[in-house]
């Protein structure tokens, strides 16, 4: 054995020693080390999936952070989602929240403390849209990893195929694989026919100001920022877009606009909110609801009639349950287009049971579950209708439940894209000072100031 040789083997086993000793005073740093090398063979295709479960075994937990606002949902997990995570060694920790940032703060608060690779609190979070582009601009999520797991089958990942767009952006940030669709949702709205007919309920925003100046107070809209009443003021700016394109010119990133186009685009929206606002429910004092509940409260209590949120099924599973009468009907509200998107499951970089966080997003997405969450709870497929074989196509079609007063054609030909994320936390702020706190500033001044603070 030459010297060369010799030196090159002490000096091995030298680093060695200096990596093991590392590793017995400082734990974190091997569990961080370990961790950061299942995650890049992981997403680097090196791992098989048996290796996955294994570890996920291993980890025998994963912490789930969701929106809690459903009583439908929180019994279908129980139900149906926990038994087969146990199934799998793993016990599925739910935490339910009321909004989404809630989790979303929560990861990076804890990332700025220096919680890093496994140190985290949270595993998965149900989310899309801003909250998803807040991860992604920040660099917390685990990486690339939907287009990997066994039932990414049921999706549509093709960068060629026009009708992958949903997979690949979510309110126009491009997801890469970070987080793995879950379910589908449209913006619609009900009605009780009982009280306005279908035939009197207006059909876009303009019919709508009509109709507030004839029956005042009888609507009124969820608040801003929470992402219902986001959505409401979103499809409202589309509908007044001055350039006719609708929610074409919202899907450009924020930086692509200054602060005078910006301003020239949503103004007319903006000023017809300011409108309509005396004639709302509580008129010179408008009533915004805080979320869905009340607003539905609102609802059922003959205070409005009619209201908007998501839930292409919220008619069917409401009526079932009892929470809206058996008049109750869809109303497809605008007729300009109703914005339509998918959720989806992310894992933060900082998970402290990646590998149990994957298998999660797995059995989520399998299409079991997928068929059952549309028949039991209304919650339409996430998975891609052309990925599946024609009797599974069949099954999924045979669990779908009623469309009342509306038909599944009409709905599709009104659907539009989200509004770009960046946008978002823009647009609320605008509603805030302008709407909320009746800011004396000219309009334009109030735009170029959010987007300065955005």
């Amino acid at each position: 054995m030459s010297k060369g040789t010799q030196s090159m083997n002490l000096l091995k086993k030298l680093i060695s020693a200096c990596l093991l000793n590392t590793a017995v005073l400082f734990p974190a740093y091997a569990a961080d080390k370990d961790i950061d090398i299942f995650r890049s063979d992981f997403v680097s295709g090196k791992l098989s999936w048996s290796e996955v479960e294994k570890r996920a075994r291993e980890e025998g937990t994963v912490n789930w952070f969701h929106w809690g606002g459903s009583e439908q949902l929180n019994s279908w997990i129980e139900r149906v989602v926990v038994p087969k995570m146990a199934d799998k060694g793993i016990t599925l920790k739910t935490t339910r929240i009321a909004g989404t940032r809630d989790a979303v703060d929560l990861v990076l608060t804890e990332l700025a403390a220096g919680r890093e690779l496994g140190h985290g609190s949270v595993d998965a979070i149900w989310l899309n849209g801003d909250n998803f582009y807040t991860l992604s601009k920040q660099e917390a999520l685990f990486g690339s990893f939907a287009d990997k797991v066994p039932n990414s089958k049921y999706f549509e990942f093709d960068q060629d195929n026009p009708r992958a767009q949903l997979n690949l952006s979510d309110f126009g940030t491009p997801t890469q694989a970070r987080e793995m669709p879950w379910s589908g949702e449209q913006y619609i709205c009900y009605l009780d026919s009982k009280r306005l007919s279908r035939a009197n309920a207006p059909k876009d925003f303009v019919e709508l100001e009509i109709w507030l100046e004839k029956n005042p107070g009888r609507f009124t809209y969820v608040k801003p920022p929470h992402y219902i009443g986001n959505t409401f003021v979103q499809t409202a700016l589309y509908s007044f877009n001055p350039s006719g394109q609708g929610y074409k010119e919202f899907q450009r990133p924020i930086t692509s606009f200054t602060a005078d186009e910006f301003t020239k685009l949503v103004q007319p929206g903006f000023e017809y909110l300011k409108r309509i606002e005396p004639h709302l429910l509580g008129g010179d004092t408008p009533f915004y609801p805080q979320n869905q509940s009340v607003n539905q409260s609102l609802y059922n209590n003959g205070e409005v009639d009619f209201a908007c949120e998501f839930g292409l099924y919220l008619v069917h599973n409401n009526i079932k349950t009892g929470t809206f009468s058996e008049t109750t009907e869809t109303l497809a509200f605008p007729s300009s287009g109703m914005i339509k998107n998918k959720n989806f499951l992310a894992i933060p970089k900082n998970a402290p049971h990646p590998a149990a966080a994957l298998v999660f997003t797995n059995v989520m997405s399998s299409l079991e579950l997928q068929i059952s969450k549309l028949k039991d709870i209304g919650y339409p497929l996430g998975a891609d209708i052309w990925k599946l074989s024609g009797a599974e196509a069949l099954a999924a079609k045979a669990a779908e439940p009623a469309l009342h007063g509306v038909t599944a054609d009409e709905l599709g030909r009104l659907a539009v894209s989200d509004t770009n994320a960046s946008l978002v936390k823009v647009i609320e702020k605008i509603w805030v000072d302008y709407i909320e706190k009746k800011s004396s500033l000219p309009f334009g001044e109030i735009v170029a100031k959010q987007i300065v603070s955005n």
